[in-house]
């Protein structure tokens, strides 16, 4: 399938994704309207780092950024360059992919992440309150923010592979030939991912407790005025307690990583029980909050402004804590539960050796 085949073809999507955005940073200097990070209305705000740099400056950056990119991205995709130059394309990869995916934005992709099935209804059915559609809350300032994470997620990829092929490693699994390429024990991941869980499950603590205080009547952090507030707004302490509420559960969810049941369906899961979870069941949403995660936790430390009480922003700080975390034990559960190769075929004896223990049992 064709994203099975990602090394082969992520530098080129990255460097299509450059070449678009230099053509755009060309246009916007030229006077095009859209430019996504302009002053706008408190209304139409991000919450970016970038929110409200003038197009004077941004759009002649971004085109210049984007054409440099786009030689870098085509480079790696073709595997040129020298070994010193093929280190400095390497930095300025992941410069970039963290710029993209962790610096600039803000809150929306979590939001958009928890709220999913309700962006769905509301497609249909309306926003209720004083919005109108859909599109007074994917607004383009917040929209943009959403590609500049998939082009994130697109360099990260090409220079991933790019950093793989130049370690002669095979560019799907990271693995290399020889002991060097065996890396940490089972035991060793199994360790790191129980301090990482631990870390992931404490650091959204202070959010689900100010949440769940002001649903009961507490207004801890906040003062009384904005408590009374938030009463008299239909839905909004609602959905505090249900973002706190979906917090406890992930980390419900997040113990996963290192329990049995975790790989395992276990007995309870009546039509599944006994047969191997798919790891990808796990990998792939764990991975896509430990990443929104990160820039929703720094928005609000660009933001000095602690607004109404300490209690609105700073529990969610912690957030970055929590992102990382929660990434360090995906990336441990991955390489405890990977398997062999179908490119280069390595890992089969490390399958073969955890197996024959259950088949003996």
């Amino acid at each position: 399938m064709w994203w099975r085949r990602w090394p082969a073809w992520s530098g080129y999507a990255a460097a299509g994704w450059s070449l678009m955005y230099a053509m755009l940073g060309l246009y916007w200097t030229a006077g095009g309207d859209g430019f996504p990070f302009a002053p706008i209305d408190d209304d139409h705000k991000s919450g970016s780092i970038l929110e409200g740099t003038p197009v004077e400056a941004g759009a002649p950056l971004m085109a210049v950024l984007g054409l440099l990119g786009t030689v870098v991205a085509l480079a790696m995709a073709r595997g040129a360059g020298s070994r010193r130059w093929s280190a400095a394309m390497i930095a300025f990869g992941w410069i970039v992919a963290a710029g993209l995916t962790l610096i600039i934005p803000d809150y929306t992709l979590i939001a958009v992440l928890a709220f999913a099935p309700l962006l769905l209804v509301f497609a249909f059915t309306g926003v209720p309150g004083p919005q109108d559609c859909i599109g007074d809350i994917l607004y383009w300032h917040r929209t943009h923010l959403i590609l500049l994470f998939a082009g994130g997620l697109l360099w990260a990829a090409a220079t991933l592979a790019h950093q793989r092929r130049r370690r002669a490693a095979c560019q799907h699994c990271g693995r290399r030939h020889g002991p060097a390429g065996k890396g940490p024990s089972r035991q060793a991941l199994l360790r790191w991912g129980r301090w990482a869980v631990a870390v992931a499950c404490l650091a959204p603590l202070p959010y689900e407790i100010t949440r769940v205080a002001w649903y009961f009547g507490y207004p801890l952090g906040i003062s009384r005025n904005f408590l009374t507030m938030m009463q008299s707004t239909d839905g909004m302490l609602a959905i505090g307690l249900g973002c706190a509420i979906a917090s406890a559960l992930g980390g419900v969810l997040t113990h996963g990583l290192v329990s049995r049941w975790g790989e395992v369906y276990p007995r309870w899961i009546w039509f599944k029980a006994g047969r191997p979870v798919p790891p990808a069941l796990a990998i792939v949403p764990a991975s896509l909050v430990a990443v929104v995660l990160i820039p929703a936790g720094l928005m609000m430390l660009w933001d000095p402004a602690i607004g109404d009480g300490w209690g609105l922003r700073l529990p969610s700080v912690p957030w970055v804590l929590w992102g990382a975390a929660l990434g360090a034990a995906t990336i441990a559960y991955h390489l405890r539960r990977r398997g062999a190769c179908q490119h280069c075929g390595q890992g089969a004896s490390a399958v073969s050796a955890d197996a024959e223990p259950q088949g003996t049992s």
